[in-house]
């Protein structure tokens, strides 16, 4: 299976991020950038890849005592950047981001215990992937958008590891699905 670690906005975030998206996508140029659907709007903690089935109980054994052992915290979407000159715009995060790094450095230390192969270790950037692009794109109009843009604050409250199915039908523009796999309270630990 192919999964990831993740923070999950609420619906009522996500829906607050749609009006925003609705107003990027009418912006010129916008045409060229593959959007992303609501349904792929999460935050990405630790991204495993392929994961052999026999690793699976492990990995969600170790998913679980990172979750009770990270408290629940404050989170907010707020403004937006780029990674690698516009192939990724994304919606950032404010709140208690100390928090969510440390929930997503955890994560990603969970799948390394668990015989998980991890690629290099980066930092933690709370990042939602709202648009891609094969090719580097100015996005500085859409950044001007997203820098007036802040959601209401809600508290996170349970890590999920999710799995990511990938388009198979060769139709241009069709988007992965996702699926919950597990999911954790934070702080459960007692």
């Amino acid at each position: 299976m192919r999964l990831f670690a993740a923070v999950l906005p609420p619906d009522d975030v996500v829906q607050e991020l749609a009006v925003e998206v609705g107003r990027l996508r009418r912006l010129p140029g916008a045409d060229g950038l593959r959007w992303t659907g609501q349904p792929g709007w999460h935050f990405t903690l630790a991204f495993y890849g392929e994961v052999d089935d026999a690793l699976l109980p492990e990995l969600t054994r170790r998913l679980a005592r990172t979750a009770s052992r990270t408290e629940p915290f404050g989170l907010a979407l707020r403004g937006g950047g780029q990674f690698g000159h516009g192939r990724a715009l994304w919606a950032g995060a404010d709140g208690d981001l100390r928090t969510m790094r440390l929930l997503a450095e955890r994560s990603e230390a969970a799948a390394r215990k668990a015989g998980v192969p991890m690629d290099g270790h980066r930092r933690y950037t709370a990042h939602l992937t709202v648009a891609r692009s094969r090719d580097a794109v100015d996005v500085r109009p859409y950044l001007e958008v997203l820098d007036g843009f802040r959601s209401r604050t809600w508290t996170v409250g349970e890590l999920v590891l999710v799995r990511s199915n990938l388009p198979t039908s060769g139709v241009p523009g069709e988007q992965p699905r996702y699926e919950p796999v597990a999911r954790w309270s934070l702080g459960a630990a007692g």
